[in-house]
């Protein structure tokens, strides 16, 4: 996804160990589900083809101390998790996989964030899905669109197994997943 199909200008973006250590950052930051958006895809048919799906509710924030420290959460409703196909979401949402009806929300929180280059953060924290919760490492690209709007951009592979999503007749779906982050973050 090019920083223009998520709606990120680059233009003269600070490096971002100035940014989150000013005192000018600092602060309390919302989601913009508007413009935000988590996807994820999945190699299915041992490889032949690619599902790709998304999460239509999202929320979030984060919080930028004086410090420097960033922390933040984003929240998917799990139950809005679209492939463009009502059977495989069905499925998708059943205890084979997210199970929705006992566990509702996927969530990321970010407990840690460190300047990993100009425009980068290395983010440690967690992501709980279908009642599983695992550490994450990645990467994330910040882009300032204002000195109230910033918007981050991150991918991380996740082991399905890992939260115990492992139905796969044949196994004809790969276990590793592929989720795409856009966030977009308005200073409140």
């Amino acid at each position: 996804m090019s920083d223009q199909d998520s709606g990120a200008v680059r233009a003269a973006n600070p490096d971002v160990a100035a940014l989150i250590s000013g005192a000018s950052a600092a602060a309390h930051w919302v989601l913009d589900p508007a413009g935000s958006s988590v996807e994820f895809a999945v190699r299915h048919f041992w490889g032949a083809i690619t599902v790709h799906g998304s999460f239509g509710t999202i929320t979030g924030e984060g919080t930028v101390g004086q410090d420097g420290t960033v922390t933040g959460s984003l929240n998917l409703d799990a139950a809005s998790l679209s492939s463009k196909n009502k059977q495989r979401d069905q499925h998708l949402r059943s205890a084979d996989f997210f199970d929705v009806e006992h566990h509702p929300r996927v969530v990321i929180t970010v407990t840690a964030a460190s300047p990993a280059g100009q425009d980068t953060l290395a983010c440690q924290g967690t992501l709980e899905a279908a009642g599983h919760e695992q550490p994450i490492e990645f990467t994330a690209t910040v882009a300032v669109e204002s000195e109230s709007v910033v918007v981050l951009h991150a991918e991380i592979e996740v082991d399905r197994t890992r939260f115990a999503m492992t139905w796969s007749p044949l196994r004809v779906a790969a276990f590793p997943a592929r989720g795409t982050a856009v966030a977009r973050f308005v200073r409140s």
